[in-house]
């Protein structure tokens, strides 16, 4: 039994620990999750065209990092004509720091026209540590271009 009340507090510092955003440098050059290049890139403001005809399309997307997940880096915002993009990781596999926030990037991946819950939307405005009365503000769903990234390369 004294073994079993040991293990819940080191497990719980263990969970918390995880659940942090990656600290560290986000300098030229640096590739999170998979290994990508620039070459192929489109500017963001190029990707609705690529969707018109299609739902979906593999792409390597090069834009401004507007906003990062300030829970645990799982996600960030690309800035395009239309309003930013939201780019998720592909099955968590990998985190961005948050100091990613105003850099270039190229982002790969498999990106989507779709429409976004007001659910998610207030789940996104707290983990980008938005205010109760701005999440609240939250009313109608939104359609956006969304992004899971298997791999981001900083320019």
């Amino acid at each position: 039994m004294k073994k079993l009340l040991l293990f819940i507090p080191i497990f719980l510092l263990f969970i918390s620990v995880m659940a942090q955003p990656p600290v560290g440098p986000a300098d030229k050059g640096m590739v999170f999750g998979e290994k990508t290049t620039f070459d192929g890139a489109v500017n963001a403001d190029d990707l609705t065209a690529l969707l018109t005809n299609k739902s979906t399309v593999e792409v390597k997307v090069k834009g401004k990092v507007v906003d990062v997940c300030k829970a645990e880096g799982c996600w960030l915002k690309m800035q395009t004509s239309g309003g930013p993009m939201m780019i998720k990781m592909k099955d968590h596999a990998f985190l961005v720091p948050l100091i990613m926030n105003g850099k270039t990037i190229v982002a790969q991946g498999l990106a989507t026209f779709k429409e976004t819950s007001v659910d998610m939307l207030k789940h996104y405005a707290e983990d980008a540590g938005k205010t109760k009365e701005e999440i609240a503000k939250i009313k109608e769903p939104k359609k956006e271009i969304s992004m899971l990234a298997n791999g981001i390369l900083v320019l």
